[in-house]
């Protein structure tokens, strides 16, 4: 498994993420955008996602719950912008327990060769201390989590050569 850079350059409201999977290009992207798949990786072990809406066009929105074992819910929301394809998801991202922070989030896929993608993203906050408590929150734990569940539902669905 790959592990993610992840880099918050001090004074910029900004954190920019890379990770590489082993797997196509159209496949991770298929596994960021459908949401059948995405219930399968997204987050914690810990939490089971469910989706309330997903409409992943241009102006479309989308809510997604995480829930723990004792059931409280932790629930997340945005819109999506523009013509989404490989070449760019953008979205803007909202918890709803800390309302209007929102980050305009910024995901591409690379083609890396080799039946190999390389996923950066970039989120940009309203402010520093918005990003710096996306950080303290323990976001690079649970994205980390996140993208080794991504690495292994990739593993179940690349063509076996």
């Amino acid at each position: 498994m790959s592990k993610s850079t992840i880099t918050a350059q001090p004074g910029v409201p900004q954190v920019q993420v890379t990770r590489e999977f082993d797997a196509p290009r159209d496949l991770v992207f298929q596994a960021w955008t459908d949401p059948d798949l995405v219930v399968q990786w997204l987050g914690p072990r810990r939490l089971t996602m469910t989706i309330d809406r997903w409409d992943f066009r241009d102006g479309g929105s989308y809510r997604y719950l995480h829930t723990d074992a004792d059931g409280t819910a932790y629930g997340f929301r945005g819109v999506f912008h523009a013509t989404t394809s490989m070449d760019g998801i953008v979205q803007t991202f909202e918890f709803e327990g800390y309302p209007g922070h929102v980050s305009l989030d910024t995901a591409t896929f690379e083609d890396i060769g080799g039946g190999r993608t390389r996923v950066h993203l970039n989120s940009v906050f309203q402010s520093l201390a918005d990003r710096d408590g996306m950080i303290q929150s323990g976001m690079e734990g649970g994205m980390n989590e996140g993208f080794d569940r991504l690495d292994e539902l990739l593993g179940r669905l690349v063509p076996v050569a």
